[in-house]
């Protein structure tokens, strides 16, 4: 008995969140010459896509609205919620005046939106399924370089083999939801991707699977120089570990490694390369990356925004750039997304504290 009182509490642990503390914004450090600001509250602020005239869209995943933070020409912004009583609304895009929004299940779309964000029309809906599994169900969208709309389907588990099904996969579409197909399999739950403004190849990160421990696996960064790739899941992990139960008879050799093994277990989300004019030029072309943060590791690490420099193309760093969200076990913040504005400043979002910073550089 004492022995599986003690394994319990070893799990919770394991499992439980960072404890919730107050934000004090002297906390955040970053590199010199670099500040912080909190640039608007927007509840359990999760994804962000740029819409026209610097308004930014931002989703949430517990709640059910969509909202637009406008610029009012002051140092606050307007909030106002553009649609309500949805279906875990996580993923968002914006494109030639339309929003985007994915629910678990389908993808809405919004017609014309910075002409309505008060009195939305009923949103059309793309004539495309898909999977209504609630685990790792939150979708993650974008429009990439060629016009196509490319949409996360999550592993429906901590680990499990359901490619067959549609399952820890990359889709994309066209923008009418015509054209469905696969873009990249063995890809467990990308929260986050992007392109490389020169190369335009498809970049996302990856959150290993649970309950291996501390220290294993890796979250992945990794690259897709063209469709049709696997990325390893569920069989191999971090392009090295192979998993437990499905590993058996697999070589990793056989899958893509990841471009950089990241920290076990931080939950890296969003990622953004490095456009804007603003951050000094060693900042150019360089990739930013949220970490949420774990919630199944006995030290809790992540909560922070990790910068990865490249040389002759690859990623040859991996640093942080802004932390001061997690002391010991306890957490203000939980950062999720990153958005580039006009002005070259970076925007991060944060579920847990319901708000979006805004980080810029002043010489």
């Amino acid at each position: 008995m004492k022995a599986i009182s003690t394994l319990l509490l070893v799990l919770v642990a394991l499992t439980a969140p960072a404890v919730a503390v107050e934000l004090d914004i002297d906390d955040i450090k970053l590199p010199r010459g670099f500040e912080i600001e909190v640039y608007a509250n927007v509840p359990n602020a999760r994804s962000m896509t740029l819409g026209y005239n610097d308004v930014v869209f931002v989703s949430n995943r517990r709640a059910s609205s969509v909202y637009a933070v406008v610029p009012s020409g002051g140092a606050n912004p307007q909030v106002i919620e553009v649609a309500r009583d949805l279906n875990m609304p996580n993923g968002i895009a914006f494109r030639d005046g339309d929003l985007y929004v994915a629910e678990i299940d389908r993808i809405l779309v919004y017609r014309k939106i910075m002409q309505h964000f008060t009195q939305l029309p009923a949103p059309e809906v793309l004539p495309v399924r898909l999977p209504s599994e609630r685990h790792h169900g939150w979708r993650y969208i974008a429009f990439g370089p060629d016009g196509k709309l490319y949409v996360a389907i999550g592993a429906p588990c901590n680990v499990c083999d359901r490619d067959a099904e549609g399952f820890a996969q990359v889709w994309r579409m066209n923008p009418d939801g015509s054209g469905l197909e696969t873009f990249a399999r063995g890809v467990r739950n990308t929260v986050g991707f992007t392109w490389h403004p020169e190369t335009g190849e498809f970049w996302f990160t990856d959150n290993g699977r649970d309950m291996l421990g501390d220290d294993e696996p890796p979250d992945e960064l990794n690259r897709a120089a063209r469709p049709g790739l696997h990325f390893g899941f569920p069989f191999c992990h971090g392009g090295k570990l192979l998993d437990p139960e499905f590993g058996a008879g697999k070589d990793c050799a056989d899958f893509v490694p990841p471009a950089l093994n990241l920290g076990p277990h931080v939950a890296a989300l969003g990622l953004e390369f490095y456009t804007g004019s603003m951050f000094p030029a060693e900042y150019q072309g360089q990739l930013f990356i949220a970490e949420h943060g774990s919630w199944n590791r006995s030290n809790k690490i992540g909560y922070r925004v990790m910068l990865v420099t490249f040389k002759d193309g690859a990623p040859d760093s991996y640093e942080t750039f802004a932390r001061g969200w997690l002391k010991g076990n306890e957490a203000s913040g939980r950062p999720v997304d990153l958005l580039i504005l006009s002005d070259g400043s970076m925007l991060v979002s944060d579920d847990q504290g319901g708000r979006v910073f805004r980080i810029y550089y002043e010489e």
